[in-house]
């Protein structure tokens, strides 16, 4: 042996819980997800709150023209979040540009808004109709 140092002992990595990976992940979420999600919540509670005032408008007797069409507005709620989330995320979303300086959309950033729209629009509603309206009565 001429001379060679001796070798340090790598250190001993500590393993992460489950817990602990997701909220790491959650914490360094990709931009263009966070962008999406957030694009189609602020349309969903906007919307979800136009619903709301209609709703109690309703239930405190007002006469309004149509009659009652909350199912009519919850299915216009549910397309109008999922256009828009889908719409707004085309828009914000770029693919990535490698080397060169244009910016370059598809389908897919379209894609991405609209399948993040879903489950945001479901949780949204949810919690206007079952938390948020019978707080109100």
């Amino acid at each position: 042996m001429t001379g060679s140092p001796p070798r340090a002992r790598a250190p001993e990595v500590r393993r992460r819980s489950w817990l602990e990976i997701r909220w790491r992940q959650f914490r360094n979420a990709p931009r263009p997800v966070v962008r999406a999600v957030l694009a189609s919540l602020v349309v969903a509670i906007v919307v979800g709150f136009g619903y709301l005032a209609y709703d109690v408008a309703l239930r405190r007797g007002a006469v309004l023209p149509g009659g009652d069409l909350r199912t009519l507005y919850l299915v216009v709620d549910v397309v109008v979040v999922l256009l828009s989330g889908s719409i707004v995320t085309w828009l914000v979303v770029p693919q990535p540009r490698g080397s060169g300086s244009a910016t370059t959309r598809s389908g897919w950033s379209a894609a991405l808004g609209f399948f993040a729209a879903v489950p945001v629009c479901y949780l949204v509603l949810v919690v206007i109709v079952q938390i948020v309206e019978p707080l109100l009565g």
